[in-house]
């Protein structure tokens, strides 16, 4: 729990998105942009169980997911 908190932390201080969460076939998506990251920051994310989605709009989480 204490890195999913983290993570979202790091998140809520780039973007603050109306809708910040999707979540859908066992990924959550948390809507901020990556480019808005610093590597080090990506890395931490990463390590964290978040990376950058193919389009480089999002990040996904398949550890923090529904299932």
């Amino acid at each position: 729990m204490d890195e999913l908190i983290e993570a979202l932390q790091l998140m809520a201080t780039k973007e603050k998105p109306t809708y910040p969460t999707h979540c859908e076939h066992d990924v959550l998506t948390v809507c901020v942009a990556p480019s808005l990251f610093t590597p080090e920051e990506i890395d931490r994310l990463d390590r964290l169980g978040f990376v950058p989605d193919d389009e480089g709009e999002s990040f996904q989480s398949f550890r923090f997911g529904s299932a």
